[in-house]
C-alpha cells in the first residue's frame, strides 16, 4: 500500500529538524572538499554533481585524490568502492528495520542517499524505521553536502591561494578528529593507524615501481585485512 504523505507529515518534518545539524555539518566538511575538488582539475560544477552522487567524505576525498595524480578510470572506481563498502552492511541493517510495507522506489531513495549520518539517526529510532523519517534528514542534509561542494570550489577558484591552503587544512582535520580519539581509546586501532602510517612512508620509496592509485588500493585492503585477521569482530565487540 502507498504511504500517503498526509499520514506521516509530522514524522517528516521530525525528520527536517533532526537533519539540520547534520546539514550544518556536511556544509562545513563538503566545502573543503570543493576546494580539494578545484585542486584536482573539477570546475564547481562537477564537484556538485560527484558530491550529488556520492554521498560519503572519504569515497570523495579518496576520488578527488585519484584525479589529483591521473590515475585510471577503474583505480578511481576501485578505491572508491573500498571507501565506502561500509555502506552495503549499513543498507542490509537498514533493510530489517525498515517498515515491510515501503515501496520499492522508497528503497531506491534511500539506499542512494544513505550516509553514516542519516543511518545512524534512522537506525536509532525506535520500532520500525518510517522512511519519511529518512526522508525528511536527506531533505536538508544532502542538499548541504552537494552545495557546500559547489560553493567550496567557487572559493577556491576566486580566494587567494593561502587562504585556500588554510580550508584545506579543514579537511585532514576532520580525519584527524576521527582518528585520534578512537585510537585513544582503542589500542588496537592505535596499532592500525601506526602500521597505516609506516607502510604508507615505506610504499612512498621510489622503488615501488607502481601508480599512487595502486598504491592507496594495495594499503586500504592489506591494512583492512590484518586489521581483520589479528583484530576480529564477535557480534559487533572487538575479540579480547
Amino acid at each position: 500500500m502507498e504511504y500517503k504523505f498526509s499520514k506521516n507529515k509530522d514524522i517528516f518534518f521530525l525528520g527536517i529538524r533532526d537533519g539540520i545539524p547534520i546539514a550544518l555539518g556536511y556544509f562545513a566538511v563538503s566545502f573543503s572538499l570543493g576546494i580539494m575538488a578545484t585542486k584536482s582539475g573539477l570546475s564547481p560544477f562537477q564537484g556538485l554533481v560527484a558530491s550529488f552522487l556520492n554521498n560519503a567524505s572519504a569515497g570523495e576525498y579518496a576520488g578527488f585524490s585519484m584525479i589529483a595524480i591521473s590515475s585510471t578510470y577503474i583505480e578511481i572506481a576501485v578505491i572508491t568502492l573500498i571507501a565506502n563498502a561500509r555502506y552495503l552492511l549499513m543498507s542490509i541493517a537498514m533493510s530489517q528495520r525498515i517498515r515491510k510495507d515501503t515501496p520499492l522506489h522508497h528503497i531506491f531513495i534511500i539506499a542512494h542517499m544513505l550516509t553514516d549520518e542519516v543511518f545512524a539517526v534512522s537506525i536509532a529510532r525506535p520500532g520500525d524505521i518510517n522512511p519519511y523519517y529518512t526522508f525528511g534528514v536527506m531533505l536538508v542534509a544532502s542538499p548541504a553536502w552537494s552545495f557546500g561542494t559547489f560553493f567550496g570550489a567557487i572559493a577556491g577558484n576566486i580566494l587567494p591561494v593561502r587562504l585556500v591552503s588554510a580550508f584545506s587544512v579543514a579537511l585532514y582535520g576532520m580525519f584527524i578528529a576521527i582518528i585520534v580519539p578512537a585510537a585513544k581509546a582503542d589500542m588496537k586501532i592505535l596499532a592500525l593507524v601506526t602500521v597505516s602510517f609506516s607502510l604508507s612512508y615505506i610504499f612512498s620509496f621510489k622503488f615501488f615501481h607502481i601508480s599512487e592509485g595502486i598504491k592507496t588500493i594495495l594499503l586500504t585492503v592489506i591494512i583492512s585485512a590484518l586489521g581483520a585477521i589479528f583484530f576480529p569482530l564477535k557480534n559487533g565487540v572487538a575479540d579480547e
